[in-house]
């Protein structure tokens, strides 16, 4: 039953729905997956118990509807420690949340349990969701399942969302949660040769997600092929009265949308992507990128998105002041980890050794930053001003899509995956810089996709993603699949774990 694992979405649906296996023997699959591949450190939380009480009804439920059933029915999946679940761990990959068993569950989730999905268990992550590699987590780095050719040197699946790449590009799940603030699902999916789906910001509920940047932050799918990324965002979208940010508007059948062509649709490539150094490799992925949609006959037009140069530094001063500022409810006080203290300490005390304790590095870091930038006498230099620069990066997008340009294409990260312990925590730079390509698509709530296409000269797979107009993830899925059926992409980490 080993073989059940790699599956996708879709043909898991299509194999239960024939009763050539069941929910309970689909997730037993998985469950047998992950407790080989410690090495990977993907899982941290294990919930077999769930997983199988949720397969069992998922049978039950399958034998009673048939193919009315949903679509997600009996498909198991791991879910990013961001995401609060009643009764089970849920820390963001963090000491400060040591202990924390919501009694709630996220809308996402949530949502998902109601289309009869079935919970493996909790996925690595970057502490609070702030990194680009994973190894800011409280739980240690996950590690990729790929390796460069000839090296044992463990790689990272990125960040913030790296265990649930690892999870998927590993099989030990059919699909994973993932959330974007600034790329943490197009990132890690570019790094483990997976789809990775940022939607629209408020096509999914943010409730019950642990927040980073509440103006930036956006759930979505994590899966092997475009077709799982439109049937699992179908489940996990919707309104939310409990999200104020969540739109109230209809969730439409996101696989439909897959057939016909793009003959005509007009493809904008951004000169100011073109950045200084950028490794040919990648530039030549892009236009091999660009060529599969021109022969799928569509047309490819430069575009200028010019405040392009500003998105990074804007996004590392907004980021952070968000931060800070969701940050703050973590004192110690009524959930998670307490500093001991000595005799005649007080409150203040308790509140600054628990946040020292609780909080790492790079937490510290951007609470520090985003603390300064709210400051009085700061607020108006960087904070307003980076909020502006926001406005006029929307306005960039904008003006590409009333020039009737339809979906816009680039590279998903500037290289492939790094090793671990590669870039130097004194220079935190060189590593924000791996979000240089995808923090402009959350500055301006757009949906954005990252859709492996090939593998570069070490042997590790390379994304493109693509960029669509608010609230059509349809059609970006239908162009992200005319990449795929060119790219055919069907390469897998040799197994070493």
């Amino acid at each position: 039953m080993g073989d059940l694992s790699k599956l996708t979405i879709a043909e898991a649906r299509e194999g239960l729905r024939k009763g050539e296996f069941t929910a309970v023997e689909l997730a037993e699959s998985c469950l047998g997956e992950i407790e080989g591949a410690g090495a990977l450190n993907a899982f941290v939380h294990n919930t077999p118990e769930i997983a199988l009480d949720q397969a069992k009804a998922a049978d039950a439920r399958l034998k009673a509807e048939g193919s009315d059933a949903p679509a997600m029915c009996g498909i198991p999946l791991g879910i990013k420690d961001l995401f609060c679940t009643r009764h089970v761990p849920s820390q963001a990959a963090s000491f400060i949340l040591d202990g924390f068993r919501p009694e709630y569950e996220s809308t996402v989730t949530r949502n998902l349990w109601d289309a009869g999905a079935v919970m493996l268990g909790k996925l690595n992550m970057d502490e609070f969701a702030m990194g680009s590699s994973n190894e800011t987590s409280h739980y240690g780095p996950a590690v990729n399942p790929w390796r460069r050719k000839g090296s044992e040197k463990p790689l990272t699946p990125g960040g913030s969302s790296g265990g649930s790449a690892a999870a998927v590009a590993a099989d030990l799940c059919l699909g994973a949660t993932g959330t974007d603030t600034g790329g943490s699902i197009r990132q890690p999916a570019a790094f483990t040769g997976i789809v990775g789906l940022k939607p629209t910001y408020g096509r999914c509920s943010r409730w019950g997600i642990v927040a980073f940047a509440s103006s930036l932050d956006q759930a979505g799918p994590m899966v092997k092929s475009v077709r799982d990324a439109a049937i699992m965002l179908g489940a996990m979208a919707g309104h939310d009265p409990k999200d104020s940010t969540s739109m109230d508007i209809p969730v439409p059948d996101f696989e439909a949308a897959l057939a016909g062509d793009i003959k005509g649709k007009r493809i904008g490539i951004p000169k100011e992507y073109r950045m200084e150094g950028m490794p040919g490799e990648i530039e030549k992925f892009w236009e091999e990128g660009a060529a599969m949609l021109r022969e799928a006959g569509a047309e490819i037009v430069d575009i200028s998105l010019p405040h392009t140069k500003y998105a990074l530094p804007a996004y590392y001063v907004i980021a952070p002041a968000e931060a800070s500022s969701n940050l703050a409810r973590y004192d110690g006080v009524r959930y998670g980890h307490r500093a001991k203290l000595a005799e005649g300490e007080g409150i203040t005390e308790m509140y600054e050794k628990t946040r020292a304790e609780g909080f790492g590095h790079e937490v510290q870091r951007r609470v520090m930053i985003g603390t300064y930038v709210l400051s009085a006498g700061f607020y108006d230099a960087y904070y307003r001003r980076a909020q502006r620069v926001r406005t006029l990066i929307r306005r960039d997008f904008d003006a590409a899509f009333e020039a009737g340009v339809d979906a816009i294409l680039t590279p998903a990260t500037p290289s492939s995956a790094f090793a671990l312990g590669e870039m130097d925590d004194a220079d935190p730079i060189r590593m924000y810089l791996n979000d240089v390509f995808t923090v402009t698509v959350n500055l301006a709530g757009l949906p954005g996709i990252s859709v492996p296409a090939g593998l570069d000269e070490k042997g590790l797979p390379l994304g493109l993603q693509l960029i669509g107009r608010p609230w059509e993830e349809g059609e970006l899925l239908k162009t992200a699949q005319v990449i795929e059926d060119a790219a055919g992409f069907v390469s897998k980490p040799e197994k070493w774990w």
